[in-house]
């Protein structure tokens, strides 16, 4: 703690260097990426000039278009914020005017699901906060939410990783988090990181055995957490112990190259798996948030739960939405590989069912599950696709394919594409209208999309660190011409103009919308429940007989067949039975004694029992030697 001041001291003294000083190293990192770690079209990446961060914009002549509605009108930006948006906008002179006119001023789109600077399968994926975003920027994505992996279990020593992971950002960002085991400590550190850390998502794989995965018995404890923290529970839905010995049966089989990786976890395997986390979640009564939903089995499973009124979240991601999974047969394991993902790519006919789930609202948004390995890092599964690591590209992509795909093809509207791409992410993680929305005081996260341009996807123009592209050749129409980040112009005229270190943290707060009215349909299940049932009780406080009275019931006037087995159904109501005596000559015949070890309610017995001349007495009366005494012990009875 004495050395807290030391630091402080050492941090301002450098923030004043900097301040002085502008330093060359932002620079010389941005050419850096731009020139080493690129290759092929260089051209395209710069370092931002002082006129790109330009703090006053104004976007003239385009149609606005939120999730709720469209509109011909002007935006005008100031220090990273969106100050108006109305027709004819005036401006003075320094002011970075734009010209949108034809063209779509639309929210920058929000990624939910990226897996950057991710250690997996014994290697870490090939983008990282800079590369990785600096793609997005350039395809229209203005921020992403990202997955903490913890350490061993651990949930802070694993944000603390990715803090230093993301501290080269160059926009916006959130993070989920995954939970891999249970126990009190990840109990506490959950709310840790809800109330201190800015996140509201949890992620559990029911997939990856012996690493990732989690039990039914974890997954229900991480709903329950989540439902009492506000926080959103998600899951990678594959049945993780049939995906095992799937993986067996092909290897069994001979089946070594990426075909076998289709092959090992089939549709039905996602189908099981989506349907049991929406109903354990259903049991909880808990939202749920299904990633990557890459099947017919998947969707048909959210569309039942929706229907019926749960509150659960399809996401498809782009690469399930468009591709089919003839790749994985290609003969070249370099193309076949590079299509490795998890859940796999379907046969042909799921993306499209997809598709028309996407248009109808029975999936909400879309994301790419950004999960980058070059054909070196896939080359590891060359004799065994269970080695190829998991995962395609999709950050840069994302919007032009889905505007292509969705909008240009008829099935949804523009209105639609600004929902699925931005706003109910937002929505969602609970950051709208700060972000998701072209509205005063909004971020001024901005893109301009021309309709009528095309775009062509190739592994030397993207912006990935990749060597390859799961959409190599793919051609389009629609393409996004700019793209604002925080007030600042990152993408103009197919150049990169980014900063690394300029991206922020973005906290998103706990109990989004999803969470209205979870606690009056906990009150409605509660009282249909109709129990307990008020019963009356053997075991009544304070109504045993007194301590003076003996616990001995001397009966008369029995009948003289009587059972010992109806005894004990008559008697055996008022208190635990040690024996009944029955008279046994013709002195004590239709008479006996009721010995208990407790009496429940006295004044209960003596009133149901008067019909037989019940009387307490202190001790049994002697009997005659020459009778012949009937003795009936009940076995124990626990009181």
């Amino acid at each position: 703690m004495a050395l807290r001041p030391i630091y402080d001291a050492i941090f301002f003294f450098f923030i004043s260097l900097l301040l002085l000083f502008p330093s060359p190293s932002v620079s010389d990192s941005a050419t850096q990426f731009c020139s080493a770690e690129r290759g092929p079209g260089v051209e395209s990446c710069r370092v931002p000039s002082s006129s790109s961060s330009s703090t006053r914009i104004l976007i003239k002549g385009g149609t606005v278009v939120n999730a709720h509605h469209q509109q011909l009108a002007d935006v005008y930006v100031e220090d990273g914020i969106i100050v108006a948006v109305q027709p004819n906008i005036k401006v003075g002179d320094e002011v970075t005017v734009l010209d949108a006119t034809g063209k779509f001023v639309m929210p920058g789109g929000i990624d939910p699901h990226t897996h950057l600077a991710m250690e997996f399968m014994g290697t870490e994926t090939i983008d990282d906060f800079f590369s990785g975003q600096a793609a997005a920027l350039a395809g229209g994505t203005t921020m992403h939410i990202d997955f903490v992996i913890p350490v061993n279990g651990n949930l802070v020593a694993g944000f603390e990783s990715y803090e230093n992971k993301s501290r080269n950002a160059c926009m916006d960002y959130g993070f989920h988090m995954a939970i891999t085991k249970w126990d009190d400590g990840v109990s506490k550190d959950m709310e840790i990181m809800v109330k201190e850390k800015g996140i509201n998502s949890f992620k559990f794989f029911l997939a990856y055995k012996g690493s990732l995965m989690v039990t039914d018995d974890l997954l229900l404890e991480g709903l329950k957490r989540c439902k009492s923290l506000g926080a959103l529970a998600m899951v990678h839905a594959e049945n993780g112990d049939a995906v095992f010995e799937g993986q067996k049966r092909m290897i069994e089989l001979g089946i070594t190259g990426p075909e076998g990786h289709a092959l090992s976890r089939p549709p039905v395997l996602e189908g099981e798996a989506t349907s049991r986390a929406i109903r354990l979640a259903r049991f909880v009564n808990t939202p749920l948030y299904v990633v990557h939903v890459m099947s017919v089995d998947a969707m048909d499973e959210i569309a039942k739960a929706r229907k019926a009124g749960q509150k659960v979240i399809g996401e498809p991601v782009v690469s399930g939405l468009i591709l089919d999974d003839h790749w994985l047969w290609d003969p070249d394991f370099t193309i076949a590989s590079k299509y490795v993902m998890s859940p796999p790519i379907r046969p042909v006919g799921h993306g499209k069912a997809l598709q028309d789930a996407l248009s109808t609202g029975i999936l909400q948004l879309v994301g790419t599950d950004h999960c980058t390995f070059n054909s070196t890092q896939k080359a590891l599964g060359l004799d065994d696709f269970r080695k190829i690591p998991n995962g395609v590209n999709g950050l840069e992509e994302r919007m032009h394919l889905t505007w292509d795909t969705m909008v240009g093809s008829g099935q949804i509207s523009a209105t639609d594409f600004v929902r699925i791409t931005s706003t109910e992410c937002a929505k969602i993680f609970n950051i709208y209208p700060r972000k998701g929305a072209i509205l005063p005081g909004s971020d001024a996260d901005i893109i301009i999309l021309n309709p009528n341009s095309s775009y062509e996807i190739t592994s030397k123009s993207h912006h990935s660190r990749s060597d390859t592209n799961v959409y190599e050749g793919r051609r389009g129409q629609g393409k996004v011409e700019v793209t604002i980040a925080g007030g600042r112009i990152v993408w103009e005229n197919d150049e990169l103009k980014v900063v690394p270190g300029s991206g922020k943290y973005v906290e998103m707060p706990p109990f989004s919308y999803l969470f209205d009215g979870i606690e009056k349909s906990d009150a409605n299940y509660l009282s249909s429940l109709r129990a307990p049932v008020k019963r009356v009780s053997l075991r009544k406080q304070n109504t045993r007989l007194p301590p003076e009275v003996n616990r001995v019931l001397y009966v008369r006037n029995l009948p003289f067949n009587i059972t010992s087995e109806e005894m004990y159904d008559i008697f055996g109501k008022y208190g635990a039975i040690r024996q009944i005596r029955i008279g046994c000559n013709k002195d004590t015949k239709g008479t006996a004694f009721v010995v208990y070890e407790d009496i429940y309610d006295a004044k209960q017995a003596v009133d149901h029992l008067s019909g037989f001349n019940v009387a307490n007495r202190r001790r049994a009366r002697k009997r005659s030697p020459s009778c012949r005494r009937s003795t009936v012990s009940p076995p124990k009875i626990s009181k």
